[in-house]
């Protein structure tokens, strides 16, 4: 398997950065997640906005543009042949001094790596946990998807090994926030409700791109604060990200859930894979 590192393919065994980087050593440094299906980028422009604005506000020195991704991602599909993948795009800060560092980074480390996802898959379904962790507040005004993990590796800890369980977070004030690795939607009657990006989430690629297709098929989209006992009252909820797409969920709490059965996750579903077909 290979990956890309600063410019060069090379073998996985063989990726090294230094220790005095300072996305190692404090944690500055963003990444993307997105899929390739048969080989095509899914909301590539969508992910490089957020990437490069993330970027911006970390004070890195860098700016991609549509084609570099581009031509990174068919570097990588010659050297491990794979058209349907999971992509990580990671940027971190490069190397510096030991201690804090105020002025830009301008030498950051570019890494991109590919995982095989397979030919894209029918509905999977998930079951939902309350989570106890708290989700934390994010480091600035607005969560970035930075090498700041901590919260979410206890959240998984205390959802557990079983990838059918997607542990859900709430704020310190309780309201819903997201996924440990999603964001969060539920039906009432005919209106789609999702948490405020009020509440610290990170506002999701997938999450902006559902809220848009259900608009479009006249469902009325609302973001609010919302308690868990108002998810639970819910007709159908499902989670999202880039990688796994739309995936309901059978039960949330102790409350049983349509899951892969719902109209409307079918309906998202059916719109979300006919974009993926463009």
């Amino acid at each position: 398997m290979y990956t890309y590192v600063n410019g060069t393919i090379i073998r996985n065994e063989e990726v090294r950065i230094s220790p005095f980087d300072h996305g190692f050593l404090y944690g500055i440094g963003v990444f993307e997640t997105f899929r390739t299906y048969d080989g095509k980028l899914f909301l590539l422009d969508e992910h490089i906005d957020r990437l490069n604005n993330s970027l911006r506000k970390l004070n890195i020195v860098f700016e991609f543009t549509r084609e570099e991704v581009k031509q990174i991602i068919a570097l990588l599909e010659e050297a491990n042949g794979w058209k349907n993948a999971y992509i990580r795009l990671n940027v971190s800060a490069g190397e510096g001094n030991i201690g804090l560092q105020t002025k830009p980074y301008t030498q950051p480390n570019i890494i991109a790596f590919q995982k095989s996802l397979g030919p894209a898959a029918s509905l999977a379904v998930k079951r939902g946990k309350w989570l106890e962790t708290p989700r934390n507040s994010p480091e600035g005004g607005s969560r970035f998807k930075s090498h700041h993990y901590l919260n979410n590796v206890f959240g998984k800890r205390e959802a557990g090994d079983d990838p059918g369980v997607e542990g859900l977070f709430l704020t310190e004030s309780g309201y819903v926030a997201e996924g440990v690795v999603s964001n969060i939607f539920w039906m009432k009657k005919n209106t789609l409700y999702t948490p405020s990006v009020e509440t610290g989430i990170l506002d999701g690629v997938t999450r902006r791109f559902v809220m848009k297709i259900a608009g479009e098929s006249g469902v009325n989209v609302e973001e609010g604060l919302y308690v868990p006992e108002v998810v639970e009252s819910a007709d159908e909820v499902f989670v999202t990200n880039s990688i796994q797409e739309i995936v309901p969920l059978s039960e949330i709490g102790n409350k049983p859930l349509p899951g892969a059965d719902g109209a409307a996750v079918n309906e998202l579903f059916t719109r979300y894979r006919e974009a993926v077909r463009l």
